[in-house]
């Protein structure tokens, strides 16, 4: 969060009171749809915004976040303690999730904070501001780092810094996160802006992968979405459908209704349509499964009638093919 976003924040939030709660901490803790429920009220309650964050392609559970740092104190002794990490270790991230414990920390501030204070620690009267919010707008860390040195790379159409009569350029940077080894940061050198990550001298052993530059910014590339391949049926239109699963289906059921009932809840239904899966009794379940053995029996089908027909049609242009040598010859 920047610091004018932060002011913004804090001058919306002076005035404000805290709400009774909503249903006990015990409540929440151990009943998602409650926790769901009282959060979503709580927020239109506090007039704030209010979403389900994403992280690493699959939205973040903020029930087991909010236990998880309860359970360790609240929000102000999780950071004092610096056991983000801590609570990051339950969600099982996968090892191209970055900065977790800076982006948990983020958004329990966020969303769940407030919450936190009314639900957990049972304050009333004017909204409260933790100890320690985001240490990025202090201060010392903003003298620290607002000038960094920054040489070109040689890979970039530039001359070369051994060749100049200056040796590196000044640039301000700005701090666009905060991680465990360091931050994350953009440097607007003219009209160009690069950006990078700036590790603590005594934590750069950690990224021995990483090649060390002079300077103390290094530069990286964004990741770039990998293109999803092809299926064989864009490739070829009368390769059979492929089957789908008895949950496929009733994902496709539940998904339409919600989609009427629910309009603005889209990112939800994934969460709502598992739970729903969940609860069907067995022969329930058992209705959508042989729809699934149907389609997966469709399938086979299908798939073997198509490869009799390539086979004929590659015989037949294997054969046009011999004669029309025979032509030339």
């Amino acid at each position: 969060m920047s610091p004018g976003s932060k002011r913004k924040f804090k001058a919306e939030m002076e005035n404000k009171h805290y709400p009774a709660p909503l249903a006990s901490h015990e409540d929440v803790v151990n009943d998602p749809s409650v926790f769901w429920d009282t959060l979503r009220r709580f927020h239109f309650v506090m007039g704030t915004k209010f979403m389900i964050p994403v992280i690493g392609g699959k939205e973040l559970d903020l029930q087991v976040l909010y236990v998880e740092t309860t359970n360790r104190g609240g929000y102000d002794k999780v950071v004092a303690e610096k056991k983000w990490r801590e609570v990051g270790s339950v969600f099982c991230f996968s090892a191209t999730t970055t900065s977790a414990s800076f982006v948990l920390k983020k958004h329990y501030f966020s969303l769940l904070y407030h919450y936190e204070q009314v639900h957990f620690f049972k304050i009333q009267g004017p909204v409260s501001t933790p100890a320690v919010a985001f240490p990025l707008g202090s201060p010392s860390s903003k003298t620290e780092l607002a000038i960094v040195e920054y040489s070109p790379e040689p890979t970039r159409d530039c001359p070369d810094p051994s060749t100049e009569s200056s040796s590196s350029f000044s640039a301000r940077g700005t701090i666009e996160g905060k991680f465990d080894c360091g931050y994350l940061v953009s440097v607007q050198l003219g009209s160009e802006v690069l950006h990078g990550v700036l590790y603590h001298p005594d934590q750069q052993d950690l990224s021995n992968s990483i090649p060390q530059y002079d300077g103390a910014i290094v530069p990286y590339t964004p990741n770039r979405r990998r293109r999803r391949r092809r299926s064989r049926r864009s490739g070829d239109p009368s390769y059979p459908k492929p089957n789908r699963s008895g949950y496929n289906f009733f994902f496709a059921e539940k998904h339409y209704k919600l989609k009427s009932l629910y309009p603005n809840r889209e990112r939800e239904f994934t969460k709502m349509i598992g739970q729903s899966w969940s609860s069907l009794g067995a022969e329930e379940r058992m209705v959508y499964q042989n729809i699934g053995l149907k389609d997966k029996e469709r399938y086979k089908r299908e798939l073997k009638e198509y490869k009799e027909k390539l086979k004929l049609r590659q015989a037949m242009e294997v054969e046009l093919n011999i004669k029309a040598q025979d032509v030339q010859d």
